[in-house]
């Protein structure tokens, strides 16, 4: 789908889209260009056009999926961060919060949304961020707060030593989702998605495939519970 040109001469907040669907990019747009003080400058379905067009003509604000053919979106938010670290990023996926709104901040975004929450919390969720807010939900915040004041989260922490990219693999595998599903969703090989699972056997120390399954899942379902209930 063509990029779509910014109305002429519309003033306002300057956001930029990294979504790698075209549907949900261009309902994303119109979400944004209903309101007054908001305004969609530009957009990309993966990292390398993103960058290029993001150093070129720097917005003030941009949109990242996690899920981008080739590389996580993380990879990008670090990139902005480490390359203009005065562009504040917001990260809207479908993955749940609990699994990569951590991971999201560590790599430099301002917040982490995910794409089933309602207009309202989205546009929200945009002018906080650039207002130099961070913007989280209620109960990832209280998650946080949690574990900076001593708690412990108990079960299997994979993310210590997986990429984003495995993570998101991971996850995946856990979710139920077969080889040739994840392949799909991430607009890669099945022998790439191959390589991933056995990276991350290896890495977890897992022995077969059986093993990683019900890890994943474990994670998963784990990640999901309220943290009072860990």
């Amino acid at each position: 789908m063509p990029e779509q040109p910014t109305s002429p001469g519309r003033a306002g907040i300057k956001v930029f889209l990294v979504e790698d669907h075209p549907i949900f990019r261009l309902g994303l747009r119109e979400l944004i260009e209903q309101e007054l003080d908001l305004q969609v400058c530009g957009e990309a379905e993966n990292i390398g056009t993103a960058w290029e067009k993001i150093s070129r003509t720097p917005p003030d604000l941009a949109i990242i999926d996690i899920s981008l053919a080739g590389r996580s979106g993380l990879e990008l938010v670090k990139q902005l961060k480490d390359e203009l670290p005065d562009l504040p990023t917001l990260v809207l996926s479908m993955h749940e919060e609990a699994l990569y709104a951590e991971r999201a901040l560590q790599a430099g975004a301002r917040g982490y949304i995910m794409k089933h929450e309602t207009s309202d919390l989205i546009v929200d969720a945009i002018r906080r961020v650039c207002r130099g807010e961070v913007y989280l939900s209620e109960k990832m915040t209280s998650n946080i707060l949690f574990k900076m004041v001593g708690g412990t989260a108990k079960g299997p922490l994979p993310e210590q030593c997986l990429t984003n990219r495995e993570l998101e693999v991971f996850e995946m595998i856990g979710r139920g989702l077969t080889t040739q599903e994840v392949s799909r969703r991430l607009c890669l090989s099945a022998k790439t998605v191959g390589t991933y699972r056995e990276r991350i056997k290896e890495k977890m120390q897992l022995r077969n495939a059986s093993e990683l399954t019900q890890r994943a899942v474990q994670w998963v379902e784990q990640s999901n519970k309220p943290q009072k209930d860990a």
